[in-house]
Formats: C-alpha cells, structure tokens, sequence
C-alpha cells in the first residue's frame, strides 16, 4: 500500500510538472503561489464539506485536489529557487519525529493532551517565540482563532479546572453585556459581544467540541428548517412576505419537532 501510494504520488508530481512545462498548459503555467490560493482555500472547505457530509467518495476527491495544489505549490516554489518538494516532505518528517518524543525518544505521554503539550512546548522553543499564544495565524476564522488561542493558553497550564467555573465566566459575560445593552452604549455592547462569544467558545474547548464545526453545523441546519417553512407556506399559496411571524413561527416549531 505504501509504495502504491508513493508511486502515485510520483505520477501527479510528473503531471503537475508536464503542465507547468513550456509546452504545457497556459492557464497551469500563468499561476503563481500567490494566485492559487483562493481556489487552495475553496478545496479546503470543500474537504471540509465532504467531511460533514460524511460522503467519502467526495472526501477522497477532494484530497486529491488539495494534493494537487500542495504539488503545484512546491513546484512553483522550486522553480523560483526557493525549496524543492523533498526539502518540504523531509522538514515536515524530521519535525514530527522531534516533536513526538513520547514516540520516538524516551519522553511519557498517556494521554492525547499530554502529547499535544509536548508538541506545543518543543514548538514555542524551536520558534523562539516570546509567547505561548504566537503562532496562531490572524487571519483564522475568528472562532477558529479563538479556540487555538484558548488551547494553547490551557497547554500552557492557564486553564479552568472544572467545567462548572467556565458556566460561571458564560453568565458573568452575559450579565455584562445585558448592562451594556442597557447603557445603550454601542462600543460596549460590541465588545461584551465579543467577551460572550470567547467564552462561549471557551465552553466548546473545555468540553471538547470544535466551536467553527458546531456553528457550522448550527447554520445548515437553520438553513434546511428554514427551507421547510418556505416549502410549507408555498404549500398553503403563501410567501414569506405575506405571512406573519406568528404563523411562520408555528411552522418553524412544528418542523423542528417533526409534526409538519
């Protein structure tokens, strides 16, 4: 199986090489590291996507297709002088070995957590980095970011010790932005907003549930009940705009515990 898979990688390496040649493809040859990435962050939410749905076939697709930007990526990178695709793979080999020394050295880890601060703690050295919460890319999905930020604060040993303290911060962070809702002062209410959202993703973190992946989640299925509202009230000759709330709302109730 392993050589299986290291041939085929070689072959898309040769592709991805062909089009990329003189005599290649024009729209392949055009593109540059910066170029592909909009599609690069498309096929990850793709993968993504696959993943909810738990379609597989989609799932092996779409992994596919990221290979194939890592491959023209590395390609490029190489054609610029900057590194060769090896020089990648043996980087990325080398630090999973040194930074799994439960592993491959003689450092203990019994749990996942364990095993991740171990990650984390060899990391913030090789880097020389001056915090532990460096590193976590600004550009991350604010929920995303949150959540990383929060993790490695924990590894760190900056951490709630029951799940009980973290309910209380989500009621003190909702009492305060009901103060500010009161002192009508918008600044505030955006950032006691703010503050409500960080715990509540402080929550997901400590019971261990990705806060991006469950609002993803939440938004589809609003979108689908949703849906069913607008296909019952077509049902009765109606729309959303000549319907009341009340009446969509009854609707909505009964879609959600499955009596429409």
């Amino acid at each position: 199986m392993s050589r299986d898979a290291a041939s085929a990688f070689e072959k898309l390496v040769d592709i991805v090489s062909a089009l990329r040649a003189p005599d290649g493809c024009p729209w392949d040859r055009d593109q540059t590291s910066a170029s592909l990435l909009p599609f690069f962050l498309e096929e990850v939410y793709e993968v993504i996507e696959s993943v909810d749905n738990q379609n597989w076939e989609e799932v092996k697709e779409e992994l596919g297709d990221i290979l194939l930007h890592v491959v023209m990526q590395a390609l490029i990178a190489e054609e610029n002088g900057f590194f060769k695709l090896d020089q990648s793979l043996n980087h990325v080999s080398e630090k999973l070995v040194r930074r799994h020394p439960h592993v491959f050295g003689d450092a203990k880890a019994d749990a996942a957590f364990e095993a991740k601060q171990n990650w984390e703690a060899t990391k913030h050295k090789e880097k020389n980095r001056s915090s532990r919460l460096d590193g976590v890319p600004k550009t991350l999905p604010a929920l995303v970011r949150s959540q990383r930020l929060q993790q490695k604060a924990s590894y760190a040993g900056f951490d709630w010790d029951k799940v009980e303290h973290v309910w209380d911060k989500v009621h003190e962070e909702i009492q305060e932005l009901k103060e500010a809702q009161s002192a009508d002062t918008k600044a505030h209410m955006e950032e006691e907003i703010g503050d409500v959202l960080f715990a509540v993703v402080n929550l997901a973190r400590f019971l261990e549930i990705p806060a991006e992946d469950a609002l993803r989640k939440a938004n589809q299925k609003f979108t689908d009940r949703f849906a069913l509202v607008e296909q019952e009230l077509q049902r009765r000759g109606k729309s959303v705009e000549d319907s009341s709330l009340k009446e969509m709302d009854k609707i909505w109730n009964e879609v959600k515990h499955g009596t429409n």
